[in-house]
């Protein structure tokens, strides 16, 4: 629990200095959503019908953009080795990371979420599906992005082989995510997508911490 603290309050600390990567994301999911909204021109019933699907793909894209550099900083000067030398659970590791992953990246677009949802003219009813789905689903894309941040380590085009490896994990969360925002619009039962939502992080709370743990002791020997 000693290492678990300590290197989430490190990461955080480290991305508090450099708030850069927490902007890009953030930037990114607005200007990219913005950028669709704006290409499927103005009807308020053709963007309302489409703001549950947009949102959430662009949330997953911005997500994406910030993996690669979970573990490869630390994998560069050599820090990734003195932990896994210490004698801190590897597992320990790759949570408390991903964690600090999440509270820097998962949070930035829990709040940007509202006000791009806005720009889509999202129904009022639909908000709070948007960000408990958004709640219960980017933690899970962080816990998987975790798994392949650690498997793409030291690969020369990392960035393209982890998009390639995640984009199709990340597909059940991004459907049963917009689909939970789309119940809302129409006015139908969500019940179903919630718990599928939430059974997803709770697999992922259980296999991905120790399938990141095998990835990286593979990656520093």
């Amino acid at each position: 629990m000693r290492s678990f603290a300590a290197i989430l309050r490190r990461d955080l600390m480290l991305a508090v200095r450099n708030q850069g990567e927490m902007l890009m994301v953030v930037g990114f999911f607005a200007i990219a959503a913005t950028l669709f909204a704006f290409g499927v021109g103005p009807e308020a019933n053709v963007q309302s019908r489409m703001s549950s699907g947009v949102v959430w793909t662009m949330a997953l894209l911005a997500a994406l953009l910030s993996l690669e550099r979970m573990f490869a900083l630390d994998f560069e000067d050599g820090t990734l080795d003195q932990l896994m030398l210490s004698g801190a659970e590897p597992a320990a590791v790759v949570l408390a990371k991903t964690l600090a992953h999440w509270l820097t990246t998962g949070v930035a677009l829990l709040i940007a979420a509202p006000a791009v949802a806005l720009s889509f003219q999202l129904p009022s009813q639909a908000y709070g599906a948007l960000m408990l789905s958004l709640l219960l689903g980017t933690p899970t894309l962080s816990l998987l992005g975790a798994v392949g941040a650690a498997l793409v380590l030291g690969s020369r085009r990392g960035g393209v082989l982890l998009s390639l490896l995640l984009l199709p994990l990340y597909s059940p969360v991004l459907i049963f995510g917009a689909a939970a925002v789309e119940g809302a619009i129409l006015g139908i039962a969500t019940t179903t997508p919630y718990a599928v939502l939430g059974g997803l992080l709770i697999l992922a709370l259980t296999l991905c911490p120790w399938a990141g743990a095998v990835a990286l002791r593979h990656a520093v020997e």
